[in-house]
């Protein structure tokens, strides 16, 4: 009897069910899983900041779910639920109802207001997609019209900007926002001066579950390096169209007010008649599982207890909640034993702009450029672990190279773009030099009689000829390390027919890569590695010191013009998601 199993929302849990479901179901399982979404992408939640900051371009936080459920079992569904019946187990929108056997509420969360007057009709939230590109759109908006304004007062509210809450998301905002807006000062001919920045926090500091180092790190970097104003113990009370109102009676007058101050359950919640706590997350049991049968409720969706407190609404609680429901419906489908929940929370990074982060993981806490790697590593990690190669190549690809902001000497100079068809000459020209190498050597002989032997006691020249008229290379001369001249000794001239083969092959081999362009980056690795070997024994030849330089020039991509590489790299992309996706 076939078993459907509806996955409500598309974010870190409902993938991590799906792909783990789909990962361990076995063969005589009939099981349908089903994922529905409004959206027909993944939203990479933790990096909208870089979008709204327009460090990154728009599709850098986005991975469709074609991509990742490409070659599974698994049934994409764009569609907004908004209905739930719990006893005839069916689940709506406004168009179409969707049966189940298990259901799975994974909808996240969305902004809290907090009744504060306003908010939610002036403010800027930064929760979703097409959040961040409405800010990145206001923002230019206010310098393009600032930078025509004449009325002074109409132009310093233009380029005041307030983010609204120290949290992570705020904080992090705040630092693109900082990094951004010496860029946009100078497209727009505006004083860095006349632009104010304010991050508005209503408990004492930011970074609340951040030691105070890290805390007092953060709020240098922010004051000194990018001009913030931080006010502390600040609520926000009232907000319109032209100013924010705090507590103390302090009024700052504004367009923007970006709100990350606080997150509750997706008001969907409201359609499900169940225990909820104080920001509408469904209470759930050991097992991630509702007082409804086969219903489980993962993510910020649900209000997991443990060491008596709620488990926050992190990426690793996302995670790990999937992972728990998909290992309890399969146990149920298989009448083995339920496994509770035991969270594993290994720490928390927060990277305020592109050149500072601040982390604390198991306990330790990480100097800046360490916190600043392993925000790219979890990243690597999680897309890898959802897309293979593929996402992760694009990632970095937007992180790295394709980056926005104002870069460094070197990021300037070390991602500038160029058309890749002007190495397509130097490819060919490299791969005919390879090729005639290896072609010589066949000619001389290096396939059939031994050739390679020490360094005489006279010092002759690598290629020379014996008394008996034999001809010989030697690969050992006066400036080899005594290390590659034992390995040579010992290893290499004993068995000098077997090794000559093995270097006419991979000569002829590489000639062969480059002048078709297949697997070409990992060719120009291979080419500076027996380079080097060359390097060790007899040396280049003066006239071969240019391999190497060209060689790196060639993981440039050279392969992807006119060569075998720009048909074959994103097949065996294909090819390696199908295998991953296809293996329990």
């Amino acid at each position: 009897m076939s078993r459907k199993i509806v996955i409500v929302g598309a974010g870190y849990a409902g993938i991590e069910t799906a792909l783990y479901l789909q990962r361990k179901k076995k063969k005589k399982e009939d099981l349908s899983i089903t994922i529905i979404d409004k959206n027909s992408y993944h939203t990479l939640l933790t990096e909208l900041h870089e979008t709204a900051g327009n460090r990154i371009d728009s599709h850098g936080v986005i991975v469709p779910l074609r991509d990742i459920f490409q070659y599974t079992d698994v049934n994409i569904v764009k569609d907004e639920i908004v209905k739930f019946d719990m006893e005839s187990k069916v689940v709506s929108s406004n168009n179409n109802k969707y049966e189940y056997d298990y259901l799975v509420l994974a909808f996240g969360s969305e902004p809290n207001y907090y009744g504060i007057p306003g908010m939610k009709e002036y403010s800027y939230p930064l929760w979703s997609f097409k959040d961040s590109l409405r800010i990145k759109e206001h923002i230019l908006d206010c310098f393009e019209l600032a930078s025509q304004e004449i009325d002074e007062t109409r132009k310093k509210a233009l380029l005041t900007f307030v983010v609204g809450g120290g949290g992570f998301t705020g904080v992090e905002m705040m630092g693109e926002l900082g990094r951004w807006v010496k860029k946009l000062c100078i497209d727009y001919g505006i004083s860095r001066n006349q632009v104010s920045l304010y991050l508005i926090e209503a408990l004492p500091k930011i970074l609340t579950i951040l030691n105070e180092n890290n805390v007092k790190k953060s709020m240098d970097y922010l004051t000194s390096s990018l001009g913030v104003n931080v006010l502390l113990e600040s609520a926000i009370t009232k907000l319109d169209s032209e100013k924010v109102e705090l507590k103390d009676g302090r009024s700052i007058n504004t367009r923007t007010l970006i709100w990350t101050a606080g997150i509750k359950a997706s008001s969907l919640t409201d359609e499900i008649d169940t225990e909820k706590n104080r920001t509408s997350r469904i209470v759930v049991d050991e097992y991630t599982k509702t007082t409804f049968k086969n219903v489980y409720a993962i993510g910020d969706v649900s209000a997991f207890t443990y060491d008596d407190k709620i488990l926050p609404p992190l990426v690793e609680s996302a995670v790990q909640t999937g992972k728990n429901a998909a290992v309890n419906i399969l146990a149920d489908i298989r009448g083995t034993e339920k496994v509770k929940l035991s969270p594993k929370l290994h720490g928390v990074m927060v990277s305020i702009g592109s050149n500072f982060a601040v982390s604390e993981i198991m306990g330790k806490q990480l100097p800046v450029w360490l916190s600043i790697l392993m925000k790219y590593m979890v990243n690597v990690h999680y897309l890898f672990g959802i897309g293979g190669f593929e996402l992760v190549i694009k990632y970095l690809n937007h992180e790295l190279i394709n980056k926005r902001h104002r870069k460094s000497f070197l990021e300037y100079h070390y991602t500038r773009r160029s058309a890749t068809i002007w190495l397509v000459p130097l490819r060919l020209f490299l791969g005919y030099t390879w090729f005639i190498e290896g072609y010589n050597k066949i000619k001389e002989g290096w396939l059939t009689s031994p050739m390679l032997a020490g360094m005489p006691v006279d010092g002759a020249s690598s290629a020379s000829i014996t008394e008996s008229g034999e001809k010989v290379f030697r690969i050992i001369s006066s400036h080899t390390p005594e290390w590659y001249a034992w390995i040579a000794n010992r290893l290499v001239i004993p068995n000098a027919l077997v090794f000559q083969i093995m270097i006419v092959l991979a000569e002829v081999g590489l000639g062969l890569a480059f002048i078709s362009g297949t697997f070409t980056f990992i060719a120009a690795l291979a080419a500076i590695s027996l380079n080097i070997n060359f390097l060790l024994s007899t040396g280049l030849y003066e006239t071969s010191w240019w391999l190497i330089p060209a060689e790196i020039a060639m993981w440039g991509g050279a392969g992807r013009v006119f060569g075998i590489d720009s048909y074959l790299m994103p097949t065996l992309m294909k090819l390696w998601r199908y295998l991953v996706r296809r293996s329990s």
